[in-house]
């Protein structure tokens, strides 16, 4: 039996089991930061030279310069006509639902004038470049292409640089399909810290990125994390969570599946049930003990479930949105008879899925909006990946004549209160008396 831990609301010590329930210490281990700072910097001196040495150490590859790390657009469009036409359709349509969605998330520029002929506004303008990490070998994942590339094309990103390990140099054509349907200009096979190190820096083949999004292993977060402020980065992310909340009006088998779909994700991911009814909680259980022989990947799911996962008793749907709220999960079902009321309920998450139709794993691919969500709480102030991810806002100030005699006044006791004599004068010069 999977010993999956259970807390009640009502216990006297449950706000320490819930703190302890959602501990997750995401620091970096000492032995990878010093790996990750010595191959960003050995990129940042050599370029291409470390990145082909790199590569040939790391995915057992035997090229000689970057011109073997480069595909074509040519092999890219190869491996889009190359798919069978069901899975061929399955990556088209998911990649016309999620243009589509972030087609409406694309901010425009506005402005207004004042009386005295003051112009305020703001400017939006693409990024330039990004650079788009995509896991490679075991790890195989088309959907992370669609999800990151086509909001920054939607967006005017001008270029997109997308980099992938291939292992033994194996390619998985699915991803390359996916980085052709969606518009990716350049793919190098190259991965780990040095092809962060690449995209941050650049090196005489590839070129300086504005932003580098996509998720990768604990080397390639850390080396975003070390790279920010030189370039934008998406996020640093957690492992995978999913929160159903329930008031046992669903089907046990259909929570205890969407419990392992994030589950099989790693050791690490989380998977939480909060429901109102004890007799469900156990069905779901029973639900596991039943579903789990069948998974592939059980093992992973197993351990998961056993050393993160916990389902939570409560008195009613109100205290479970409450608690859900203070974990703030990255993917938050509400698996409820009438799920609508608390929609506005909820806060923070970093989705919500709604109704016991709604799956989380339809959002992973086909609904439309991003599956790359804020993990480990941070969804009190982070928002999903977006199109305006790639854009920039830019302020715009014209002043006229006649506001400069207004505002020159202002700004010039504002900064002489401040000891800054110069700001001061530099607004005074303008004023007419």
């Amino acid at each position: 039996m999977v010993a999956i831990k259970r807390l009640s609301t009502v216990e006297a010590d449950f706000k320490a089991q819930m703190d302890a329930l959602l501990a997750f210490e995401a620091a970096a281990d000492e032995g990878i930061e010093r790996t990750v700072a010595g191959i960003l910097a050995d990129v940042k001196a050599r370029g291409d030279a470390a990145i082909v040495e790199y590569t040939n150490k790391f995915d057992r590859l035997s090229a000689t310069s970057m011109a073997g790390l480069e595909l074509s657009q040519g092999e890219l469009r190869k491996a889009l006509d190359g798919l069978p036409a069901e899975r061929r359709a399955a990556l088209e349509a998911a990649a016309a639902r999620i243009k589509a969605y972030h087609e409406r998330q694309k901010m425009e520029g506005w402005s207004y004038t004042e009386a005295d002929g003051t112009m305020l506004g703001q400017m939006i303008t693409p990024l330039d470049r990004v650079g788009l990490y995509v896991p490679g070998g075991k790890a195989a994942y088309p959907s992370s292409v669609l999800m990151n590339a086509i909001p920054a094309k939607v967006a005017g990103v001008k270029e997109l640089i997308m980099v992938v390990p291939t292992p033994g140099g194996e390619h998985n054509q699915l991803v390359l399909a996916a980085a052709c349907l969606a518009g990716v200009d350049r793919v190098f096979t190259m991965g780990g810290a040095q092809a962060v190190g690449a995209l941050a820096y650049g090196t005489q083949t590839v070129p300086q990125v504005d932003k580098i999004v996509g998720p990768g292993n604990a080397y390639v977060a850390t080396a975003k994390r070390r790279v920010f402020g030189i370039v934008g980065i998406d996020m640093v992310a957690g492992p995978s969570e999913i929160l159903v909340v329930s008031d046992g009006s669903g089907n046990p088998d259909w929570v205890a599946m969407d419990l392992f779909s994030q589950a099989e994700h790693d050791e690490l991911a989380q998977s939480i049930l909060i429901c109102t009814d004890a007799a469900f909680i156990d069905r779901v259980q029973a639900s596991i003990e039943k579903l789990l022989p069948t998974m592939p990947r059980r093992e992973v799911i197993e351990t998961s479930l056993t050393n993160r996962g916990a389902f939570i008793l409560v008195r009613d749907v109100e205290e479970a949105v409450a608690i859900a709220n203070r974990v703030a999960p990255e993917h938050l079902e509400l698996a409820l008879a009438d799920p609508d009321p608390w929609v506005a309920q909820i806060h923070h998450a970093g989705a919500i899925f709604i109704g016991h139709y709604t799956s989380e794993s339809l959002g992973d691919y086909c609904a439309g909006p991003n599956h790359v969500l804020p993990t480990s709480g941070s969804a009190r102030f982070s928002s999903p990946l977006g199109v305006y991810d790639f854009q920039k806002r830019t302020s715009l100030i014209k002043v006229s004549q006649a506001g400069a005699q207004t505002l020159g006044r202002i700004a010039s006791t504002l900064a002489q209160g401040e000891g800054l004599p110069a700001h001061a004068k530099s607004a005074e010069f303008r004023l007419e008396d």
